[in-house]
């Protein structure tokens, strides 16, 4: 443990080497005693273009004196860290920021979270402190040390933000209070989805429609339509804070939603498959909960698969070619989607979400005159029409599907929601009768069964994360790039990621997964609990030789999409 020093030591040092070579900054490394908290300088930036210093302060808690209800479980512990991370950001986003010199001189920061809330690194709750971490642009002019604005950043704005920001009395009570027992309320209806046969719930005055394609707020203007469920579909939750709340159940099975052309069908989809997190007050789906393990599933042209078994779907391709352990580095739409559904399979995924703008055609159905021209021994796909009931009865996985061009799954669906102007209907025995009373040009090909789910063993060896002279160099390139060794991952159609600091995460989870646990014998479902049950025991600061604030914590769904897009993956 480093040697507390005195703040006046960080003082006059900043005062010695200002006018110096930006190297002298590496002299204030180290553990200081401010009045009320410690401050550690825990990685010191090599020019003023790097990126930034890396500062942590601990607040004890006679300091900040949060009272113990609000982070009395786990879910109330991350979203008080939710909260003070947002504050901390708000209010340092407010200061001077780059105005102190070259590149990011002047720089405070920390962590920004999107609408969703998650476990993070940015700031800790314990018994005993508050840490915060954060990042600095030590000011520089050229790579000049400018100690005395360094000194306005340490012993001003730091410990004016620390104040603000980090002691429970100079927050507002009521609006900390909202956001922690908010999250926790959808985690508690989340928790009791299956004790009502539930996959998805969305609450009555729900606001779903965003503010556009690139801000994840609510829609503000224009006419906001809110949410109301249909009298058929209505159930009700008592939450442990908010008390009841009554809204759409949508149940285990294979749920339609159907309607017009820019109707709401897919913003409802959108809403669900974002409901596996919590959502900060506000947002208008605070209380729109899917279970956790639901993943989106789409076509993705041009991926990479490696030794998957897509044969439920996928069979008798020319020229013998097997789909048994199938690989290719440009998959088709129809094979990267059966792709993905098993791959999200073996990875533990019990709900598909899925929308037939983002599918391939011949994948979803093939309609009886089709059927009749291309009789089934020359056409290797069976269309998910007849294999989704399958998951169901076979492997108790749901599906949840936008569907607005074929009413031939009226047949195969349990429940069919119709959106009108942003209303759901519901509309199932209307439409059932309708599929009753027209004969079916479709011939039914699924099969008796879905088939078996292959597990693969990934072999450590095809991840390698070495470029140049570093063993592992991994990068988070925005929210759908990581930087794995000379490779790329593309993520860009892994639609639950909902934050970079998830895809940095992920990133160092593979290169975890790839040096402890990838041994040629373990399957990928057991390397992900592994993992998974490291990450819940020892946090994510595992993942690195150093404490990180820029970590989010991803699902094991979208860790296993990461590696399976690595195009060097091999499996036994």
């Amino acid at each position: 443990m480093n040697t507390l020093k005195s703040q006046e030591l960080l003082r006059s040092s900043l005062r010695r080497i200002d006018g110096r070579g930006y190297k002298a900054y590496e002299d204030i490394k180290g553990s200081y005693d401010f009045a009320g908290y410690t401050l550690a300088i825990d990685y010191v930036q090599p020019d003023p273009f790097a990126p930034p210093s890396q500062v942590i302060v601990h607040v004890p808690q006679k300091t900040a004196a949060f009272p113990h209800e609000l982070f009395q479980n786990r879910i109330r512990e991350v979203a008080l860290e939710d909260y003070l991370t947002r504050r901390f950001y708000t209010l340092s986003s407010r200061a001077r920021g780059g105005s102190r010199g070259t590149g990011g001189s002047g720089l405070i920061s920390i962590d920004k979270p999107p609408q969703e809330v998650f476990e993070r690194t940015s700031v800790f709750v314990r018994e005993n402190e508050i840490e915060a971490r954060f990042v600095v642009g030590l000011p520089a002019r050229g790579r000049t040390v400018l100690g005395r604005q360094a000194e306005e950043i340490f012993f001003e704005e730091i410990p004016l933000l620390v104040k603000e920001a980090l002691i429970y009395r100079n927050l507002d009570e009521g609006e900390v209070k909202r956001h922690v027992d908010t999250v926790e309320d959808a985690d508690s209806i989340r928790r009791r989805l299956a004790e009502k046969g539930l996959v998805a719930f969305v609450a009555d005055g729900a606001v779903l429609p965003r503010a556009s394609g690139v801000d994840d707020r609510p829609l503000a203007e224009g006419r906001v339509v809110q949410f109301r469920s249909p009298e058929r579909v209505r159930v009700e939750f008592t939450a442990p804070n908010r008390g009841d709340l009554s809204g759409m159940g949508i149940p285990s099975g294979v749920t339609l939603i159907v309607g017009g052309g820019y109707h709401g069908k897919s913003t409802l989809l959108n809403a669900i498959e974002k409901g596996i997190y919590n959502h900060i007050p506000g947002d208008g789906r605070e209380f729109v909960v899917t279970d956790a393990r639901a993943i989106k599933i789409r076509a993705e042209d041009g991926r990479s698969i490696a030794n998957v078994d897509i044969s439920p779907f996928i069979n008798n391709l020319p020229f013998g070619k097997d789909t048994r352990t199938f690989s290719t580095a440009d998959a088709s739409g129809s094979t990267s989607q059966a792709a993905n559904i098993i791959e999200a399979l073996e990875a533990g995924a019990n709900i598909l979400l899925m929308d037939e703008d983002t599918s391939a055609t011949n994948f979803m159905i093939r309609d009886g005159r089709m059927q009749r021209l291309v009789a089934k021994p020359k056409e290797p796909i069976t269309p998910f029409i007849d294999k989704v009931r399958q998951l169901h009865s076979d492997l108790a996985v749901s599906t949840v599907l936008v569907m607005g061009g074929t009413g031939d799954y009226f047949e195969v669906a349990d429940m069919v929601i119709m959106m009108d102007e942003y209303i759901p209907c519901e509309v199932t025995r209307e439409a059932k009768e309708i599929a009753k009373g027209r004969y079916s040009e479709r011939s039914f090909e699924g099969g008796e069964r879905f088939g078996a789910v292959k597990q693969r063993r990934p072999l450590a060896q095809s991840l390698d994360a070495s470029r140049g002279r570093r063993e592992a160099r991994i990068a988070a390139k925005g929210l759908h790039t990581i930087a794995f060794g000379y490779q790329t991952i593309d993520l860009s159609h892994i639609e639950q990621i909902a934050d970079i600091s998830q895809t940095r995460a992920i990133g160092d989870i593979l290169y975890y997964a790839r040096e402890k646990y990838m041994d040629g014998k373990r399957t990928l479902a057991e390397i992900l609990s592994l993992v998974e049950k490291d990450l819940e025991e020892k946090g994510m600061d595992i993942l690195s030789p150093y404490l990180r604030g820029d970590y989010a914590m991803p699902r094991m769904l979208e860790v296993a999409a990461a590696l399976n897009r690595l195009r060097t993956l091999q499996c036994a």
